[in-house]
């Protein structure tokens, strides 16, 4: 579905990797993580510098929860809901997967 307005750009680093970005459109800017944040428990692991998609999913899923408890709830918000639910908790599977084999925050697969 393409917006009026819309505009995205994605980056990648000199190994091809995603790196940073933004993300447009009529009342928000993304501005995306740029680079890796460096394994998790070591000292050489970086502070954020933008957004991630977890935090912008939990951030739909707050907006469209506030609609489901006012006169505006319905089934396609349900149907939503239900969607953004399933997609945070893969990316929470991944995170937790990716630690596990201590690769969280790091471009290895």
């Amino acid at each position: 579905m393409a917006l009026y307005g819309f505009y995205e750009e994605h980056w990648l680093d000199n190994a091809g990797n995603p790196a940073g970005g933004v993300s447009t459109g009529r009342g928000f800017t993304i501005s995306w993580q740029n680079g890796p944040l460096g394994k998790v428990g070591t000292p050489e692991r970086h502070q954020p510098n933008g957004a991630f998609v977890e935090d912008v999913i939990q951030a739909v899923i707050g907006r469209i929860e506030f609609y489901q408890e006012s006169r505006f709830h319905c089934e396609a918000n349900a149907l939503a809901l239900k969607d953004l639910y399933l997609a945070a908790e893969a990316l929470d599977s991944r995170t937790k997967d990716r630690e596990r084999r201590v690769v969280e925050g790091t471009h290895e697969v």
